[in-house]
């Protein structure tokens, strides 16, 4: 059975679109890969970029995030009025409440600072989030 990896983007759906053609790359077909977007444009952005399936809104991400193995994004997925509040509280709520394993990137743009985290370009992020900790992850769940 596959494992079911989710992506949570909102606004343009860049970041997403870029741990997927990541996700993409080194793993495959062999995981189900769903793209979950707060707005449709995040969504098709990651569809175009190779998600298996795609939704979009509060509803899809709640629902969807419960039954995911692995939720990839932003950090800010997990902050209620995050993205120009796009990130409802209940969305925020559905990701971190879920079972799954949240693999997070230190990207928002919120008034905050993360003590601990340095600062590395995006590329390096993404490297590190899909060849290191995915792969790390998956052998565990």
């Amino acid at each position: 059975m596959h494992k079911r990896i989710c992506v949570i983007d909102g606004q343009g759906g860049g970041i997403g679109a870029i741990l997927i053609k990541s996700i993409k790359e080194n793993f495959g077909e062999s995981l189900e890969l769903i793209a979950l977007g707060t707005n449709a444009i995040a969504t098709a952005q990651m569809l175009k970029a190779g998600a298996n399936r795609g939704a979009s809104g509060e509803n899809a991400i709640c629902r969807t995030a419960a039954a995911a193995d692995v939720i990839l994004g932003p950090i800010s997925i997990t902050w209620a009025n995050a993205m120009l509040g796009e990130v409802t509280p209940d969305m925020a709520q559905a990701v971190t409440s879920c079972a799954a394993v949240k693999i997070l990137l230190p990207l928002f743009q919120e008034a905050a600072e993360i003590v601990g985290v340095a600062r590395e370009p995006l590329p390096h992020m993404v490297r590190s989030a899909v060849e290191e900790k995915l792969k790390e992850v998956l052998s565990r769940v």
